[in-house]
């Protein structure tokens, strides 16, 4: 039995039909009400209602589990304390009652942001996320980095800069757009997570799972717009001036339209090396030029 959190996500989602496809026996972990559900139907899956951040909900849901694959979290929140209610103590209730189920290998969804020289309240949750599943003893674990996941319907943060990017006729731009990025096609993902699950090459090992080619942040966005059939200018603002209006914005509004968070994904260094998945796991991901033609095909 393997255990799938957050599986009825746009990620968590594929995930689960892939492994269903290999024929795994799959128990969906999900909010009750969930309507994405949806998502699942037609699969051969167990559905278990339950919230991570209330240990009592999930009575049951490690029965007979041999690996859990975490990952349901919060990657935006307008209230901080999310973080640490959702992605921390969460993660420590997952941890916990698969110990206690005698779980044999737990396989944390962690972010690229967790190495960023500048950190936020989200990248500090995985941090700590990520200490938890090494402190413990009782069973392997396998952590995996992403860094910016994409397909043609998501994922959250790929589509909300895509959102910015569509929204104005010339596009105010954070810095200069030199940071190096590295996306990560949703289907290259998926491959690389059935990869790890009972493999004994990957216990105990923190993966990166970036894409096939290193692209600048600025060169990604003209990409992205190019592939939804814009060409748009783009006006580079000061970093500084940027951070100064976010942390203006973030002290008098509740959902500020700048972040300190969204200028960080903006200008840190996302390249993460993959070389440890390829070596063994197989992991070869596809460039983004590739990949986004795979999701907004442009005619030729």
């Amino acid at each position: 039995m393997i255990l799938v959190s957050g599986g009825s996500g746009a990620m968590g989602s594929r995930l689960v039909r892939r492994l269903v496809e290999k024929g795994k026996k799959i128990r969906v972990l999900t909010l009750p009400n969930d309507p994405l559900v949806t998502r699942l139907s037609g699969l051969n899956c167990e559905i278990f209602y339950g919230d991570i951040s209330d240990a009592s909900s999930l009575k049951g849901a490690f029965d007979g589990v041999e690996t859990v694959y975490h990952l349901a979290a919060i990657i935006i929140a307008y209230d901080p304390s999310f973080f640490e209610k959702i992605n921390i103590n969460g993660t420590r209730n997952m941890i916990q009652g698969s110990i206690t189920a005698g779980v044999k290998h737990f396989v944390l969804i962690s972010s690229a942001s967790v190495v960023y020289a500048t950190t936020n309240e989200y990248a500090r949750s995985k941090q700590v996320c990520e200490r938890m599943i090494k402190e413990q003893k009782e069973m392997q674990y396998t952590i995996i980095r992403p860094t910016l996941a994409y397909e043609k319907d998501g994922g959250q943060e790929f589509m909300m800069f895509l959102e910015y990017l569509k929204k104005y006729p010339i596009v105010p731009f954070v810095g200069r757009g030199h940071a190096p990025k590295n996306p990560v096609h949703v289907d290259d993902l998926i491959k690389g997570f059935v990869a790890v699950e009972g493999n004994p090459k990957a216990f105990g090992k923190t993966y990166n799972f970036s894409g096939g080619e290193e692209i600048t942040i600025w060169d990604q966005a003209k990409l992205m717009l190019k592939h939804q059939g814009m060409n748009k200018i783009f006006v580079p603002l000061p970093v500084w001036l940027c951070k100064l209006l976010a942390a203006l914005m973030e002290r008098v509004m509740a959902r500020p339209p700048l972040t300190q968070y969204a200028i960080a994904r903006i200008v840190q260094d996302a390249n993460l090396d993959h070389s440890s998945a390829t070596e063994d796991l197989g992991y070869r991901p596809v460039g983004f030029r590739e990949g986004l033609q795979k999701c907004f095909p442009i005619q030729s």
